[in-house]
């Protein structure tokens, strides 16, 4: 939790430093990432607000994500993700949005993805594609989910130090 504090710190601070807002488009981390946005005093400078699209409903009627992409790929995919962050970017007029979609376990997936696979898309407005990452993280539901976040505000870190180093 103390390094999930710090880096949300970090990304405040940083997002503030250059006058940028952040959004956030979540589903298995169930608002995680937005809670430890707004955890500490002052968040309001860099942060502008947080989607929960847990159901592919959601992700369409809220981000408007086209149904063909969830009914194609999945809704833990690739190309999800990148949908949700740029709906996030539209809906919320932030500078930079993040977005986290996965399977935290601990049944049956359903699927050909492991428990605790998790797709990641990060984007700032000014970038013509998101950046796409993926990771598998091991242990209990609540224990990827808190790995999922700190991974997710790493990933809002390094997409505002790209910008500050040109």
């Amino acid at each position: 939790m103390k390094e999930t504090k710090h880096f949300a710190q970090t990304v405040l601070d940083m997002a503030a430093d250059l006058g940028w807002m952040v959004a956030t488009a979540e589903s298995c981390t169930g608002g995680m990432v937005s809670s430890a946005l707004v955890d500490p005093a002052g968040s309001s400078k860099a942060f502008t607000g947080g989607f929960v699209t847990y159901s592919n409903q959601m992700k369409i009627n809220i981000l408007g994500v086209d149904s063909t992409i969830i009914d194609t790929y999945g809704a833990v995919s690739e190309q999800t993700v990148k949908a949700m962050v740029s709906g996030a970017l539209n809906k919320s007029n932030a500078d930079l949005a993040v977005s986290v979609s996965g399977i935290a376990g601990p049944g049956n997936t359903g699927t050909d993805k492991p428990v605790g696979f998790i797709c990641f898309a990060v984007q700032a407005k000014g970038d013509a594609t998101a950046r796409y990452a993926e990771n598998i993280f091991s242990g209990d539901r609540t224990s990827i989910r808190q790995q999922a976040t700190e991974y997710a505000l790493n990933l809002l870190i390094e997409r505002i130090k790209q910008e500050q180093h040109g």
